[in-house]
């Protein structure tokens, strides 16, 4: 990924996708005192809501995006994926779910993550986009798998069209899990091999979150992969995160939009 500066802001781009909008934003150079400071996108987190508001308008104008058409949604750590056809009026979020798609011009898809890993979809033959948040349940899941699949269905994209973007979040060193993940890799993957290491001095289990996330949407064809490789565990001067900083953190955001 390619590190951008815009005023006091920082935010990274997927080298991929230079003529297309988008970036995953740091926590630098928002208005949230700590622990949130300072670019927190959390509306509940405990951080003022004016704050949060104040940090959107921030990351949209440094993009030079349309935030009254952008969309978001609830995230449950789900595969539940929805069509995105613009705001829904005096609701800031269209339904629960961690995936969407538009082919929507100026329609900014925007989520938050500390930890999760963001994921991001274009088509630019179709001109589709889509945007994933994956934790360890969403990725068990699918919903990287589901994304792909539901801009097929919706717009008959082709999976060998999509690139698929993994942007930053919690990396496999950082990422210790208990047996309950090890076995729901296991059930969606048939696998375990390359997603789980374990530390062979007492056999702890850490999960690959980034080569799951790939061989997920590569099962469903996709074959252009670009991964970020920023842990946010270990660089929290930069992200947020909810296992370093023990729960006690704001969020921070990804974005992106058709012109």
């Amino acid at each position: 990924m390619q590190r951008v500066e815009h005023n006091d802001l920082v935010y990274y781009e997927f080298e991929m996708w230079p003529d297309l909008r988008h970036g995953v934003f740091t926590r630098q150079g928002g208005v949230s005192p700590a622990p949130w400071a300072s670019l927190n996108l959390g509306g509940n987190v405990g951080d003022e809501p004016e704050a949060v508001r104040h940090n959107h308008v921030l990351m949209y104008e440094a993009l030079e995006l349309n935030q009254m058409r952008a969309c978001t949604v609830w995230q449950v750590h789900s595969a539940d994926t929805i069509i995105a056809n613009g705001p829904v009026l005096e609701r800031r979020w269209l339904a629960l779910a961690d995936g969407m798609v538009t082919d929507c011009p100026d329609t900014p898809l925007t989520m938050r993550f500390a930890d999760c890993t963001p994921i991001l979809f274009h088509d630019s033959v179709q001109g589709v986009i889509g945007i994933a948040h994956a934790g360890w349940r969403g990725t068990v899941m699918g919903v990287g798998a589901n994304t792909v699949q539901t801009m097929v269905q919706a717009y008959g994209c082709k999976p060998s069209n999509i690139q698929v973007g993994i942007g930053p979040s919690i990396g496999l060193k950082q990422y210790q899990v208990g047996e309950e993940v090890v076995q729901a890799v296991y059930n969606h993957f048939g696998t375990v091999e390359g997603l789980i290491q374990r530390d062979p001095s007492d056999g702890t289990a850490y999960f690959d979150l980034w080569a799951a996330n790939k061989l997920d949407v590569e099962c469903t064809g996709v074959e252009q992969v670009e991964i970020a490789k920023i842990c946010t565990a270990t660089h929290t001067d930069e992200f947020f995160s909810h296992r370093a900083e023990k729960g006690r953190t704001g969020r921070f955001g990804a974005v992106l939009s058709l012109p």
